[in-house]
C-alpha cells in the first residue's frame, strides 16, 4: 500500500487548484437541496477522473464511485455543499456575490477537500484495495439531505454497503489552525424542536378572572421545562432545552386567546433523546391542564446524535497523528451541542466525524467568530491537509480489510 505520509506531498501539489475551487464555490453560495451552480462546479472539478457518477433526483447531489485496481470493500467519504442565509461581512475579495447567502459554515472547504481526496485516490487507483464512494451532499443545514441520498441508493451505489464512513468539518474557531480533533462515542448532539400553543379565553386586562389567560401558564411552562432538564436528566448525559420564540397578545390591556412558544432540544445519547422528547410534552401538557387550558404541543424530530464508532474513531485519530504529526491531534473532551446530518450515515455505517481547525493564523481561535457568524473566516491553507487526511482514511481503512 502507498505510504499514507506521501499523500501530503501529493496534496500540496493540488493546493492552488483546491483554493481556486473553494473560492469559486464561496463566491456563489446556494441554500438547501437545490444547488445547481455548486453541483456544476463539482462535476467540472471531477471531469477526467475514472469515476462512476450519479446525480440526485430530489436534490442536487453528486455521488462518485472510484473502483480500485484490487478487490476489497467499500469506504464512504462525505462533504456537504450548502450555505446559510447569512449576509457576509468578511470583506474578502472572494466574498459571496449572492445577497443574504454565505458559506458561513465552511462547506465550501469541504467540497474542495473531497475533490482533492478524489484526485489523490484516483492517482493511486491501481493499488487501491477496494472502492471509495465520494458523497457530495446538499441540504445539511436542516434540510435532511443525507437521508434523501440514502433513500436514493447512496449506500448501494457501489454494489455493497460501505464498511466505514468518514467526514471532516472545518472550524473557524476553538481549534487551532491545522489541528484535528475527534473522540469516540457521541461527538455532536441530536437537534429536535418543540412547538406549543396554549389556548384559553381572551378578555379585558382589568378583569382577568373572567378570562382564561394563557400567558402565565405559558411562562410557567417555559420555566418548568428548565426545571425538568435539571431534575429529570443525569448531568453526565445532559439535555439542553432553549425556548427561542415566544408570542402572545398585541396590546397591554387585552388578554389573548393563545400564547405560543417554540424551543430547540439538544441531547447527547439516543436514550436521553427518546426520554426528553416524551418529557417536554408531558410537562407542557401538565402545566396547561393545571390552568384549565387546551394545549397543542408537537415535537419535530431533527438530526439524531452523531456517534463515532469507537474503532473508527481510534483509527481516524491514529491516521491523523501519522499523517499530520502527533502535535496536531487532540481528543475532544466532550461532544459539541451543534447537530450534524452525518449522524444519519453513522446510524447505518460505522463512522468517524473529525474536526479540522481552519481559523486564520492571525486570529485567536478562542475569540474568533465561530461557524455561522457573518464574520466567520476559514483559512483555505488547510485544504491540502484535509484532502490528504480524507484520502489517507480511505486508503488505510481499505488496507485493513486485505
Amino acid at each position: 500500500m502507498t505510504d499514507i505520509a506521501s499523500l501530503r506531498q501529493s496534496a500540496d501539489l493540488l493546493q492552488s487548484e483546491l483554493v481556486e475551487l473553494r473560492r469559486a464555490v464561496h463566491r456563489e453560495p446556494e441554500i438547501g437541496l437545490e444547488l445547481p451552480l455548486t453541483q456544476a462546479k463539482v462535476l467540472a472539478a471531477l471531469r477526467g477522473l475514472p469515476l462512476e457518477l450519479t446525480l440526485g433526483e430530489k436534490l442536487s447531489s453528486v455521488t462518485a464511485v472510484l473502483r480500485g485496481g484490487r478487490p476489497g470493500p467499500v469506504v464512504l467519504l462525505r462533504a456537504d455543499m450548502d450555505a446559510l442565509p447569512v449576509q457576509e461581512t468578511s470583506g474578502l475579495p472572494y466574498a459571496s456575490r449572492i445577497p443574504g447567502v454565505m458559506h458561513a459554515c465552511g462547506h465550501d472547504l469541504h467540497v474542495a477537500g473531497l475533490v482533492g481526496a478524489a484526485r489523490l485516490l484516483a492517482e493511486r487507483r491501481d493499488e487501491l484495495p477496494g472502492t471509495v464512494v465520494f458523497m457530495f451532499q446538499p441540504g445539511e443545514e436542516g434540510d435532511g439531505g443525507a437521508r434523501l441520498m440514502v433513500e436514493e441508493g447512496l449506500l448501494d451505489v457501489a454494489g455493497s454497503a460501505p464498511v466505514a464512513a468518514y467526514a471532516l468539518h472545518v472550524g473557524a474557531a476553538l481549534l487551532p489552525h491545522g489541528w484535528v480533533a475527534t473522540r469516540p462515542g457521541p461527538v455532536m448532539a441530536a437537534a429536535d424542536s418543540l412547538r406549543v400553543t396554549m389556548r384559553g379565553r381572551g378578555g379585558h386586562g382589568s378583569s382577568p378572572h373572567s378570562a382564561l389567560d394563557p400567558i402565565p401558564a405559558a411562562c410557567e411552562a417555559v420555566t418548568a421545562l428548565q426545571t425538568m432538564v435539571t431534575r429529570r436528566f443525569d448531568a453526565f448525559d445532559p439535555v439542553v432545552v432553549t425556548v427561542g420564540s415566544f408570542h402572545a397578545g398585541s396590546v397591554n390591556n387585552v388578554i389573548p386567546d393563545t400564547a405560543e412558544f417554540a424551543a430547540t432540544i439538544r441531547s447527547f445519547s439516543p436514550e436521553a433523546r427518546d426520554r426528553v422528547l416524551e418529557e417536554v410534552l408531558r410537562v407542557v401538557r401538565g402545566v396547561g391542564a393545571a390552568h384549565g387550558l387546551t394545549v397543542e404541543a408537537a415535537v419535530k424530530e431533527g438530526y439524531p446524535v452523531t456517534v463515532n464508532d469507537h474503532g473508527e474513531a481510534a483509527f481516524a485519530a491514529a491516521t491523523a497523528r501519522e499523517l499530520l504529526g502527533a502535535d496536531r491531534y487532540v481528543e475532544m473532551p466532550h461532544a459539541v451541542a451543534g447537530s450534524e446530518d452525518f449522524a444519519v450515515i453513522g446510524e447505518l455505517v460505522p463512522a468517524a466525524y473529525l474536526m479540522l481547525g481552519a481559523c486564520p493564523p492571525d486570529r485567536d481561535p478562542f475569540s474568533a467568530a465561530y461557524n455561522h457568524s457573518p464574520e466567520a473566516a476559514f483559512d483555505d491553507a488547510v485544504l491540502a491537509s484535509g484532502a490528504a487526511l480524507l484520502a489517507a482514511l480511505a486508503l488505510g481503512r481499505l488496507a485493513r480489510e486485505n
